[in-house]
Parts: structure tokens; C-alpha cells; sequence
């Protein structure tokens, strides 16, 4: 079957510095979108869709890896290689280097190829079906946004084969941006130096003049949740996609409002409100009074009494303090101390901080 024949690349990268200061702790690949690292969705939809192994393309030590690899080996059936670069490759060199993992086997017919930050439905079997049925190279799914100005714009005939590529459009030629999500025929190898590439500007403008690259419209939501402000957009936006296609994963109860996840070992004291857009990872506790909305708190962290939270991602094992106010996009990374009374307003704090006093004015850092 066609399936036995099938891998796939993510391009993991490095820590993540947009995504700092979580990133100082944890590689940005692993950090819970949702209670499930980033990686485990996209993994998760790859596995679903029959691809047999999957390539994580890092440029740090495969180590820090290792203990969530061998998780996601066991909980999504799929092996799972790391390809190291020791040098930057861009976005198509890392296809090359990971050639003869690719072709290890020599049956390998298609190759899925992910940015690491892009969250969305992952409708991978009607990417694969519309890509087997136009034979050619190539697919790209794209998606529709608001401001196309800021990205490259991709334009395309009525049947989806692509006739060229905008970069940064002064005035309106159309609303279709690349979403970061590729299949390819492996033939794609050879048209790959060894070398950095950037497969956006090197590889595929020619293989659309070849008439060799399709796109595909991706229907539902798409986030790039690489920065604070865009994780947590794409948290609500995963979770609205949730209620309307699994609600059963959503929490309920008389102090949740809208889409909320809870995960089963966080404690939530019954007399808080919760919501809409929240989700609570593992060992969290939650105390009387707490009012959370668009807010991700990670493993093991606590909110205390009376707090009240708005976009802001807790990091692991932080601690906020009574009578506390954070808002403005805050990101508080791993083992923070957040004294009681205080107000904080878009900040970003670092590891293993004690804060003692209010931080009003947006864009502070706490080193």
C-alpha cells in the first residue's frame, strides 16, 4: 500500500527566541500548546494519517529530545529521528540533510513537510488525496488572511496549480498565504542543495514555473504560535475548533465559561471562574475566588486566592500570589514567585524569579 511509503520532516529549529523567555527552559517544540507539546499535535496528525517515520529536523543536542521522543513513540506508534544540523540550513536544506534517512528504506514515495509553529486542523488526508490526484511535485496548503501585506502572497490558477509568488504585496493581488505545510513527491531531494536554502525563495518559485507546485486551501483555522500574543490567539482558536468537533474534550461545571480544558490532576477550587479561553495543565491548583481568562497555565504552576488573570501564560511551577492582577500579554516562565497585592501588565519574566513589586508598564523584562 501506498502507505507503508510515507515520512515526514518537521523543522524543529532551535529553542525559540520569539517564544522566550519559556524557551529558556524547554525547547519551543515541546512546550504545551493546549496540555500536549506543540510537536505532539502536529506528530499526532502525521501518525493519523499513516506516515511511518518522523524526522524532527534540531539544531541543538538530540538529548534534550530524548525523553519526550521516546513518549511520542509510545503514544503515537510512529518512529521518531532526529536529523542535526550543525550549521544553519534553512528551510530546504534540512531536506537534504536528512536524505538518506529518507530513502533509508528506498520505498519512500512522500514526504510531509511542517513548520514546527503552525496549529491547525491538519486535514492531512485531503492534502494527500488532492496531491495524489494532480501527480505533480508539489503541494503547499495555504490560508486566507486579513492582511496579506505582511506575508507572501501565493497565487494560483482555478485547479491550484501555482503561477507565482508575491513576497509583501504594496497593493491587493490576493489573500492566500503560505501556511507552512508541504507534501512533496521525494524526487524534491535532487532540486535541494547541501547547503543553507530557503525553500520559499530558492526552490519553489522554479518549481511553479515548471508547473510543479499545487496549492491547496486549508479550511479552518491556522495560527503561526510562535510569539505570546499569537499563542494564545491560537489557543482560543484551537479551542473553538474543539467545541465544534469534540466538545467532549472541552471541561464543564458551573464555574467554567466558554472553552475551557482542565486537565483531570489540576486542582480548581469549585468558588473561581474559569474562562472563556483557558486551559489548565497538569498538578495546577487553582484557589477560591481566581477569575482565569485567556490564559495557559503550564504543569504544576498555582494561582492563589482572589487573583485575577487575563492573558497571561503561566510557566511550570510558577506561583502567583493573593490578590494579584496580571494582564497585556504576560509571559511568566518556569519557577516564578509572584508576591500577593501586586499588578503586572505585559511583561516577560525569566526563570526562577521572586517579584516583590508591580510591574505596570508594558514590555518590562525581569531578568
Amino acid at each position: 500500500t501506498w502507505e507503508s511509503s510515507m515520512k515526514a520532516l518537521i523543522l524543529v529549529g532551535g529553542f525559540g527566541t520569539r517564544l522566550r523567555p519559556l524557551t529558556i527552559s524547554y525547547p519551543k517544540s515541546v512546550i504545551e500548546f493546549a496540555n500536549e507539546p506543540i510537536v505532539a499535535h502536529q506528530i499526532e496528525a502525521l501518525a493519523k494519517v499513516g506516515v511511518t517515520e518522523i524526522i524532527l529536523a534540531i539544531n541543538y543536542q538530540p538529548d534534550t529530545m530524548k525523553k519526550y521522543i521516546e513518549e511520542f513513540e509510545r503514544d503515537y506508534k510512529v518512529k521518531i529521528t532526529c536529523s542535526q544540523e550543525k550549521e544553519p540550513l534553512g528551510t530546504a536544506g534540512p531536506i537534504a540533510l536528512a536524505a538518506d534517512i529518507i530513502n533509508r528504506e528506498g520505498d519512500c514515495k512522500y514526504l510531509f513537510v511542517f513548520n514546527s509553529d503552525v496549529i491547525c486542523p491538519f486535514p492531512l488526508q485531503k492534502m494527500l488525496e488532492f496531491h495524489q490526484n494532480h501527480g505533480k511535485e508539489g503541494t503547499i496548503f495555504v490560508t486566507q488572511v486579513e492582511e496579506p501585506s505582511k506575508y507572501g502572497v501565493v497565487l494560483s490558477d482555478e485547479t491550484g496549480r501555482i503561477t507565482r509568488f508575491v513576497e509583501k504585496p504594496k497593493e491587493f493581488v490576493g489573500n492566500k498565504i503560505n501556511a507552512g505545510l508541504y507534501i512533496f513527491n521525494t524526487s524534491i531531494i535532487r532540486r535541494i542543495p547541501n547547503s543553507f536554502c530557503m525553500i520559499e525563495t530558492a526552490i519553489f518559485p522554479k518549481m511553479a514555473e515548471e508547473g510543479e507546485l499545487y496549492a491547496m486551501v486549508l479550511e479552518g483555522f491556522w495560527m503561526d504560535i510562535g510569539q505570546p500574543k499569537d499563542f494564545l490567539k491560537g489557543m482560543c482558536l484551537y479551542l473553538e475548533h474543539k467545541q465544534k468537533t469534540e466538545p467532549e474534550a472541552l471541561s464543564t461545571g458551573p464555574n467554567i465559561l466558554g472553552n475551557v480544558i482542565i486537565d483531570p490532576t489540576a486542582t480548581v477550587h469549585p468558588n473561581c471562574l474559569i474562562g472563556p479561553d483557558v486551559t489548565i495543565g497538569p498538578g495546577c491548583v487553582i484557589e477560591e475566588g481566581v477569575r482565569l481568562k485567556r490564559c495557559s497555565l503550564l504543569r504544576g504552576s498555582t494561582v492563589k486566592a482572589n487573583s485575577w488573570l487575563s492573558e497571561t501564560i503561566l510557566g511550570w511551577s510558577s506561583t502567583v500570589g493573593q490578590w494579584v492582577r496580571i494582564e497585556g500579554v504576560t509571559v511568566i516562565s518556569e519557577d516564578v514567585q509572584i508576591r500577593d497585592e501586586l499588578y503586572i501588565n505585559g511583561c516577560s519574566i525569566l526563570p526562577h524569579k521572586g517579584v516583590g513589586s508591580s510591574l505596570p508598564d508594558k514590555g518590562t523584562i525581569v531578568m
